[in-house]
């Protein structure tokens, strides 16, 4: 596991490569290498990147909705959430493994079709979080875009440091055994004010290297649709971005 400082230090010098703004094309950091471009609902596009410097398996990946790139979020080969960067308000939300009582394993939900987790992360803010919960396969598949994805449930409970609750979050995602990642689909959301919404981030196509649309960083999809209701996961999108 890559101690606080290194994770830091390597955030720090992210900031300090040139990153993608609002445009038509998206350009990694230097070092690495992009593979994936995916266009979802709900006005997002992802850029799937791997760095030279992580450990094997490590991938980013940077969303961007109509007003340019805004979260960026580096998970592991178990699809662990290591990272996540806010680029509107700074925030920095880091895994504390050692202070987790169960770690998210994608093999295990490979191997055995569900994965309880109990783990916790840290923010440069001071903030704690700890999150409980399952990802459970359904036993159903799909195709998006010629890409074999396959559906998984989940639920999840996410609670301060002193064990308030503070939100819930449950629905259905897609994942790939093929690339070890989540993809949104629907989610459901309550926080401990009563406050509700729902999302799709469900991805409509992608795109590789050498295909129309790779490196795109303009959504497609429902971007022309007024959004009067902004989800509260703006700044903390589906689970697939810090997983």
């Amino acid at each position: 596991m890559l101690r606080h400082w290194t994770i830091l230090a390597g955030i720090g010098a992210l900031f300090a490569a040139p990153v993608a703004h609002a445009g038509t094309v998206f350009t990694p950091p230097s070092g690495c290498t992009l593979n994936m471009t995916v266009q979802m609902r709900s006005c997002q596009v992802a850029n799937y990147y791997t760095c030279a410097g992580d450990p094997a398996g490590d991938q980013w990946i940077s969303f961007a909705d109509g007003e340019g790139e805004y979260f960026l979020s580096h998970i592991d080969a178990e699809t662990r959430w290591v990272e996540s960067v806010s680029l509107y308000s700074g925030e920095l939300e880091l895994l504390d493994a050692e202070g987790s009582a169960d770690n998210a394993s994608f093999s295990a939900l490979l191997s055995e079709g569900r994965d309880e987790y109990d783990f916790v992360t840290r923010s440069n803010t001071g903030e704690a979080q700890r999150f409980i919960g399952l990802d459970e396969l359904t036993g159903e598949a799909t195709n998006v875009d010629g890409v074999p994805l396959e559906y998984c449930r989940f639920e999840m409970r996410i609670e301060d440091d002193q064990g308030n609750y503070q939100a819930t979050r449950k629905g259905m995602q897609l994942i790939s055994r093929k690339m070890r990642v989540f993809f949104g689909a629907t989610e459901d959301y309550q926080n401990s004010y009563g406050d509700r919404s729902s999302s799709n981030d469900t991805p409509v196509s992608f795109a590789f290297p050498g295909e129309a649309g790779f490196a795109a960083a303009t959504p497609e999809y429902d971007c022309d649709m007024m959004l009067t209701d902004l989800s509260p996961l703006l700044d903390h999108p589906s689970k697939e971005v810090v997983r």
